[in-house]
């Protein structure tokens, strides 16, 4: 996620559907010109409607005040067409000294002008990120503008809760750290309070803890909320899917003679949910952590081809966690998915 951008670029390409981040690369390269001492002065375009000649005589021409113009085009897929790339190839072999032109785009065609512009500048892939990149930046944000500490399952939880919108992560961060003050650290139960889940994932995997506890009616009612609430029944078949996903792993994993701390990093498990999957997983031996993996893939791929009664399939499968890691004497005997 971090670009290759200096004062020395004269040509920066910012394409992708991350408008966040081609704004963070932005100010980047500001930054980096104001630090090498050179007073900039910023000027926009709208892509859509500027013409080329606009915006090349404005790098061209030296300006009054300062000593160094970037110059911002937005909405550059519209502004680089068929008709433009030949005259910016030409200036990209030799653009202004005194000039660093910022194309923003969401959308990039490739062609000969990236070879100029490479030699001169940077092309930056603007995609929006990974689960796993979203909880890194998140965390080095946290430390270097709001200057307080996220904590990394605080960081998974923010994530998960508002998905990987650098945007939205970037204000529920300002909104904690206001809250622990500088240098103080951000906790899970923090995020719980502050941050209100946007989407249908956070919602979804509560129902996971349901799951590890004895209790089948309590698992019923919260899955029949969760439909109540027009929840994907695909996305709740995969947060079950993906609880006995775990489980399994980490029952093969005590039988590898792995500790729990091993298994819960390998694993990636954080905060109170991993002593709740690691307890339950050490009820299971290795047979019905495999029956259990088994009948929820088959749940799944039910859900996915549409076969049989999808409502039911979710049903029988929520009342498998409760029934094999919690088996009672009379019920021991009656773990077949066609007793339920």
């Amino acid at each position: 996620m971090t670009a290759t951008l200096s004062p020395a670029t004269r040509i920066a390409v910012l394409h992708g559907p991350d408008p966040f981040l081609r704004e963070q690369h932005t100010n980047q390269l500001r930054e980096a010109l104001i630090e090498a001492h050179v007073a900039i002065d910023t000027l926009r375009f709208d892509g859509a409607t500027a013409t080329l000649a606009e915006v090349l005589d404005e790098c061209r021409t030296f300006g009054l005040m300062s000593q160094h113009k970037l110059v911002i085009v937005d909405d550059a897929d519209h502004f680089v067409n068929e008709s433009t790339r030949p005259a910016l190839t030409r200036y990209a072999q030799s653009p202004a000294d005194n000039a660093t032109l910022i194309l923003r785009a969401s959308k990039w065609n490739k062609g000969n002008l990236d070879k100029a512009i490479e030699k001169v500048g940077a092309i930056v892939k603007c995609d929006a990120p990974t689960r796993p990149q979203a909880v890194s930046w998140a965390i080095n944000r946290c430390t270097r503008r709001h200057g307080a500490t996220l904590a990394r399952d605080a960081a998974a939880r923010l994530v998960d809760r508002v998905g990987p919108d650098l945007a939205r992560i970037d204000t529920e961060i300002a909104k904690l750290a206001s809250r622990v003050g500088d240098g103080a650290t951000i906790d899970v139960p923090l995020v719980d309070e502050l941050v209100e889940a946007t989407s249908q994932e956070e919602v979804v995997w509560p129902l996971q803890d349901t799951l590890l506890r004895p209790d089948p009616a309590a698992a019923l009612r919260q899955l029949r909320d969760m439909l109540e609430a027009r929840l994907a029944p695909t996305l709740i078949t995969f947060a079950c899917l993906d609880l006995a996903r775990k489980l399994h792993a980490a029952t093969e994993a005590r039988a590898a003679g792995h500790s729990p701390q091993q298994t819960a990093g390998a694993l990636k498990l954080w905060g109170p949910s991993k002593d709740a999957i690691l307890s339950a997983a050490g009820r299971l031996d290795r047979a019905r952590a495999a029956q259990l993996l088994s009948e929820a893939v088959q749940a799944d791929a039910a859900q996915k081809s549409g076969l049989g009664d999808p409502i039911r399939s979710i049903e029988r499968l929520v009342l498998r966690f409760p029934s094999l890691l919690h088996p009672t004497p009379d019920r021991h005997d009656r773990s077949s998915p066609n007793r339920i």
